[in-house]
């Protein structure tokens, strides 16, 4: 791993080993075996805080299970960042960091959905750990406590950390060139997404088919099985069911009427921009429900796929005339929420930057998007909307990189973060340097050969 990598990675690896705090290890969307169980033994203590031998193991699996390669190290520098978030603990109470309830049952709440959407089920949970959903909760929400006290701890240390171009500019040089990463080929582009729109026969048709779904289970029928039967989700395989997420999370008009809902419930005709929907409600806590849908998606008549594509090429050729801006058109006309108050660019969200590479592209985009040249704009493409409907896509190619070292023309971004992080880093170390000499600290005998742990036996 070079050392950019090595920087680049230093908050990913930070908050992995924070942010894991369930036993259950989640990789490839299925829960792997806990590890073996292990007599505990202490194998630290900071201030109040006693980190046990079991706390490292399980971390250790965790790291492992990431594809991190093993070392005689590797344990000890697991250890190496417990003490740190044990030493952040033991200041955020002496400090009286607060922490309310609600932030720990919300946070609770996410995780424990997060599991339940992996696992399949919350009886398949529930069979897991051999405990009810209740006892997970008590028996993890200490531990959520401590993390959350943890990380507000770390952003009050961090907080004021800026990096200025010089300091980005710095960072880059202090690089050898073997050990600059090498950066895939990527594109970014802007666009306008004209939607074809429903006919208000279309629109009766899927309500009435709904209409029908809803009888059908007043009359006794299985909301689930219809959805698996009928519904144009990918939920339908799992009767429509979402599984627990939290207000917020939907798109307003499907939370609006789900949240409405009691238990069993099942709710009118709701449009999204997704399509037409029935929702049932299979359980609410507080601000988190779970819900099961059935999704109808209306088809669109030739005459108005052909009469959104005669507008699409309108707006192109005015584009191309210099009459109307590429970043103007897509602001007056263009259905992409994300894209459209950005002048048409489109980010990724995986990296909050405007670079894709192939393989994050929508491929139908990506086949246009190959054959131009850059500044060229597209004439309309037919493909589907970010909501899965008929539209219209005119494509401005903005850039095009082949695959390279990183350098700060063209990956600026991805080295800024890079100096924030390395910097954040440094004020955190610099930080526990001196809280450390005033902290009591005692590390078992087991650890003491471990190089990346001298600085704790050190009161410098």
């Amino acid at each position: 791993m070079t050392k950019l990598l090595k920087k680049m990675n230093l908050k990913y690896i930070k908050n992995l080993l924070t942010a894991c705090v369930f036993i259950v290890l989640l990789k490839g969307g299925t829960v792997q075996a806990q590890p073996e169980q292990i007599i505990d033994q202490v194998a630290a203590v900071i201030g109040t805080k006693i980190l046990l031998k079991s706390e490292v193991e399980t971390q250790y699996q965790q790291v492992l299970s990431q594809g991190v390669d093993n070392n005689d190290e590797l344990k000890c520098r697991i250890l190496d960042q417990l003490l740190v978030n044990k030493l952040l603990l033991n200041q955020a109470i002496l400090d009286s960091v607060e922490v309310t309830d609600a932030q720990v049952d919300n946070e609770l709440d996410r995780r424990i959905g997060y599991m339940v959407n992996q696992i399949g089920s919350e009886a398949k949970l529930e069979e897991y750990y051999e405990k009810s959903i209740l006892e997970i909760r008590d028996e993890f929400k200490p531990l959520i406590k401590e993390q959350l006290l943890m990380q507000a701890m770390q952003s009050t240390v961090t907080q004021n950390v800026t990096v200025s171009p010089a300091d980005v500019k710095e960072f880059y040089n202090s690089i050898s060139e073997d050990s600059l990463p090498f950066i895939n080929a990527e594109i970014d582009y802007a666009q306008i997404v004209i939607n074809v729109p429903v006919s208000a026969e279309e629109k009766k048709n899927v309500k009435d088919k709904l209409e029908i779904y809803k009888q059908r289970v007043a009359n006794g029928e299985d909301f689930a099985t219809l959805a698996i039967l009928y519904s144009q989700d990918g939920s339908s395989r799992n009767g429509g069911e979402l599984g627990f997420v939290n207000r917020g999370d939907l798109v307003p008009e499907f939370e609006a009427a789900a949240f409405k809902l009691r238990k069993n419930e099942v709710s009118e005709i709701v449009e999204t921009k997704f399509g037409f929907h029935i929702i049932q409600l299979i359980e609410r806590r507080g601000e988190q429900i779970n819900v099961r849908h059935i999704l109808l998606k209306p088809t669109f008549a030739a005459s108005d796929i052909n009469k959104t594509f005669a507008k699409a090429d309108s707006l192109y050729q005015q584009i191309l005339k210099d009459s109307l801006s590429f970043s103007d058109a897509a602001q007056r006309f263009s259905n992409d929420g994300d894209s459209r108050y950005n002048g048409g660019n489109v980010v990724n969200q995986k990296t909050g930057t405007t670079r894709f590479e192939a393989d994050e592209v929508d491929p139908t985009v990506f086949f246009q998007l190959e054959k131009m040249n850059i500044s060229e704009v597209s004439i309309p493409i037919q493909s589907l909307s970010a909501e899965g409907n008929t539209a219209f896509r005119i494509l401005l190619l903005k850039a095009r990189t082949t695959p390279h070292k990183a350098n700060l023309s063209t990956d600026y971004q991805r080295i800024q973060q890079a100096t924030l992080t390395e910097k954040e880093n440094k004020i955190l170390l610099d930080w526990v340097k001196k809280k450390k000499r005033t902290t009591f600290v005692q590390i078992s005998d087991d650890f003491k050969t471990c190089k990346s742990l001298e600085h704790w036996f050190i009161k410098d």
